[in-house]
């Protein structure tokens, strides 16, 4: 079987045992990362901000991605900050970030349930809801894994739990190996659409952009 038709079979490839992903990412052809459901926790560092603060990242099966990030975003109160991130026409390793602040967090998830199958299924865009009243953020990145930054992560782990999703100490997620991204014309388009509809202006830093 030539190299052409093995990187299309694996391009097809959307399930790995349990774990389904969407349509936005794929592991690199060698799989050096297989995908699986948990989430993993540790410290995230600024040093140039002295900045120090809990964080753990979770890989989500699709069926249930969405929404188990909606349900992560009700820690962070009624009212959000939004960063929309978008990597579309830049270089690897590349992206703009746009921002709307003091959002209604019900409207906002409202604005994404109209742009799920966005959010879920283009490997250029991202999303960052940062809570107004202290150090709390949300990350449901372009790789479609949910970061989350709290001094205290015991509710969003609880969200976690109620969507069955488990901490695995040895968790690898896909952005720790090679990985190949998938957007269209029509998702480019349709991030400006998404953009539009939030009222978003440029902006340039979130916690973190893994």
């Amino acid at each position: 079987m030539n190299s052409d038709l093995l990187l299309t079979e694996h391009l097809a490839t959307y399930r790995y045992g349990a774990f389904t992903l969407t349509d936005a990412v794929r592991p690199g052809p060698t799989l050096p990362v297989l995908p699986r459901e948990g989430y993993r926790t540790r410290i995230y560092r600024d040093r140039g901000a002295g900045l120090r603060l809990p964080m753990l990242s979770a890989a989500v099966s699709a069926e249930r991605l969405f929404d188990c990030f909606l349900d992560l975003l009700r820690p962070l109160g009624n009212l959000v900050h939004v960063v929309l991130e978008t990597s579309h026409g830049r270089d690897a390793d590349d992206h703009l970030d746009f921002r709307r602040t003091h959002i209604d967090r019900a409207v906002f998830a409202s604005h994404c349930c109209e742009f799920e199958d966005l959010l879920l299924n283009d490997g250029c865009t991202g999303v960052a809801v940062l809570s107004t009243k202290g150090p709390l953020e949300v990350q449901f990145d372009e790789h479609k894994l949910l970061h989350v930054y709290a001094p205290d992560l015991k509710r969003f782990r609880r969200v976690l739990r109620r969507h069955g999703v488990r901490r695995q100490a040895d968790l690898q997620i896909i952005t720790d190996g090679e990985h190949l991204h998938h957007t269209t014309d029509d998702h480019e388009e349709t991030f400006k659409q998404f953009c539009t509809r939030v009222g978003v202006a440029e902006f340039d830093r979130v916690l973190s952009d893994e």
